[in-house]
């Protein structure tokens, strides 16, 4: 069993940035792709960014140049750095893990609004 826990979310500015974080833990496990996604009010989950175990990553096209995606393999961590927010940034983001299986975290809140 694998738990997230995640951080770095709040209230932004257009134009600011933000970096969230999420730790993993639990028993003995092997972690794989890590990765962000969002759900914005009303719309369906989708992905943000992944990185593999070897640090391949993956963008979504509205985020591509904007945000990125990073890990620490020693510490069971995924990182996402947001620049240039905007307002259609805001939603839930989600952690997400591949270990064997996958796990999510609760999601933090990203409000981007003057």
């Amino acid at each position: 069993q694998v738990q997230l826990v995640e951080s770095g979310g709040g209230l932004v500015q257009p134009g600011g940035s933000l970096r969230l974080s999420c730790a993993a833990s639990g028993s003995a496990f092997s972690i794989y792709t890590m990765g962000w996604y969002r759900q914005a009010p009303g719309k369906q989950r989708e992905l943000v960014a992944t990185i593999t175990s070897g640090g391949r990553t993956n963008y979504a096209d509205s985020v591509k140049g904007r945000f990125a995606i990073s890990r620490d393999n020693a510490e069971n961590a995924v990182y996402l750095q947001m620049n240039s927010l905007k307002p259609e940034d805001t939603a839930v983001y989600y952690c997400y893990v591949d270990s064997s299986a996958d796990y999510w975290g609760q999601g933090t809140r990203v409000t981007v609004s003057s």
